[in-house]
């Protein structure tokens, strides 16, 4: 492969050599699957440092554009060419702006929760409901290598908000992500869900105010239900939550908290732009209302978003959690949350009430992975699977959903929106799929009260591409004859009046 260089141009060589590649597959001179050098040969045939090709092909696999495979080198996506332009890469998603108000009557998360489980035993189901990490081929090996090392240290107590270590290593995670936060600032729990469940409990009572995005994760609806909260679901446009009906339920409820998802919204999968946090925490410094702000899918998105609500807060009213679930194991069980100001020690008493610590070995195990420096690597091999992944399944919805069909583009995560028409029954919806053993995430078990509109949430991260083509097809005739036979039958009784 021949690659121009100009070594005395300000442009790093390793972009020169990007930029060349991505030209090359674009224009069709390199092909689907075709191979790529190895990093030793064009490293040799550039006259450059072999990292300088590794940084090379890590940007390119991180943009979708190339693929590894282990022990065979790097490859050519099948799916990239090109499709950046295709019209399927349009969000079509825009939803009634309508507020919903939620005296908390009972969510279906546990119901959820077991039957996602339970499918993912069952051989032969298409599983869109539940969205899953790929798990890193060395993790065994890591887990072995943590016990064997540091096995008098793992089975006695250790301190509620977590080993050192660890905190040290998630704050230089976060750093990069352009928050400011040290170890003192973080608590190591036990997932995000519980620093999720730590924070609302401390900050509300039965009957308090809270808003909510709708949708939002079912998870956090039911811990809001479960205290007795009263929840007021603010809706989601393109754009992330609706900021005006916002501000006009901060000012005549005065709520105790504002929950939001800002990157790779669940279950919409939208990420918020930098004007959108600022004035979002703009509203709550001017109300004096505390902002959770869950980030459990940073760093599965396909493009650079703005740093995180939380990087921007000076008066200490945003509490971020994020997690490990999503990118390395959920079985470990390990998740953090940043909290600085006067709610730090309050938060790891509650911790140590709640279950005195995370465990000893889930945390040294996440430790030894991210001190051995695959993480970085791991997460951009995640990010070029689940691009490639969603891709596939928005390719599958343009030929087989029918056209009344909306939904969202996420630019990462691990989720796909699907906005359905009014007269639609997603339950019966659900219980076709599951016979024709496709399983996804209703829509009504995001919003309060099951009150929103029609609509499902496909995760593309679990699926082969054979999988994602046949589940997706199999829905799309389930909705078209939901659709058109109820359509007809509306018909022809508008004939007989």
């Amino acid at each position: 492969m021949k690659i121009p260089l100009d070594r005395k141009s300000r442009k790093p060589i390793y972009l020169q050599i990007k930029d060349r590649i991505s030209r090359l597959i674009k224009s069709g001179a390199l092909q689907p699957e075709e191979r790529l050098p190895s990093i030793r040969c064009l490293a040799e045939n550039l006259q450059v440092n072999k990292l300088t090709i590794l940084e090379a092909y890590s940007i390119l696999q991180a943009d979708g554009i190339i693929f590894a495979r282990q022990g065979s080198g790097y490859f050519v996506n099948k799916q990239n060419i090109n499709f950046n332009n295709s019209t399927n890469m349009k969000s079509t998603f825009a939803p009634a702006q309508n507020v919903i108000i939620s005296e908390s009557v009972g969510n279906s998360f546990f119901d959820f929760h077991i039957s996602a489980v339970q499918a993912q035993a069952k051989e032969g189901t298409i599983n869109f409901s539940y969205g899953l990490p790929r798990p890193p081929q060395d993790m065994a090996l890591i887990g072995r290598r943590t016990i064997t090392n540091a096995v008098d240290s793992l089975f006695a107590y250790d301190v509620p908000h977590g080993q050192a270590v660890l905190r040290r290593q998630v704050a230089q995670i976060l750093v990069q992500q352009g928050l400011e936060v040290t170890p003192e600032n973080l608590i190591i729990t036990n997932g995000c869900q519980q620093a999720l469940s730590l924070t609302m409990q401390y900050f509300l009572q039965k009957d308090d105010w809270v808003i909510v995005e709708t949708p939002t994760y079912h998870g956090a609806i039911s811990i809001l239900e479960n205290i007795g909260a009263r929840i007021i679901g603010i809706p989601m446009n393109a754009e992330g939550m609706n900021l005006n009906l916002l501000e006009k339920y901060l000012q005549s409820h005065r709520p105790k908290l504002i929950y939001t998802i800002s990157t790779q919204h669940n279950p919409t999968g939208i990420a918020t732009s930098q004007a959108h946090r600022q004035q979002l925490l703009q509203l709550a410094e001017k109300y004096e209302c505390p902002i959770l702000e869950d980030n459990a899918y940073e760093g599965l998105n396909f493009e650079p978003v703005p740093p995180p609500i939380k990087a921007l807060d000076k008066q200490d009213l945003v509490i971020y959690t994020g997690t490990f679930s999503k990118t390395l194991i959920p079985g470990l069980r390990v998740g953090y949350m940043v909290v600085t100001g006067k709610h730090y020690q309050p938060l790891v008493e509650r911790k140590l009430m709640n279950d005195v610590h995370t465990s000893t070995i889930s945390q040294a195990i996440v430790s030894e992975y991210l001190g051995s420096g695959h993480y970085r690597r791991h997460r951009k091999k995640l990010q070029t699977e689940n691009l490639l992944s969603r891709n596939l399944m928005l390719q599958a919805m343009e030929t087989y959903f029918p056209q009344e069909a909306k939904w969202t583009v996420p630019k990462g995560g691990l989720f796909l929106w699907v906005q359905l028409p009014e007269n639609i029954d997603i339950s019966e919806i659900r219980q076709q799929a599951i016979k024709e053993n496709v399983l996804f995430a209703s829509g009504s078990a995001f919003f309060p009260d099951k009150q929103g509109y029609p609509a499902m949430r496909l995760s593309f991260s679990n699926s082969s591409e054979s999988e994602i083509d046949l589940g997706i097809s199999i829905l799309g005739e389930i909705l078209k004859k939901s659709i058109y036979t109820g359509r007809d039958n509306y018909l022809n009784q508008q004939l007989l009046i």
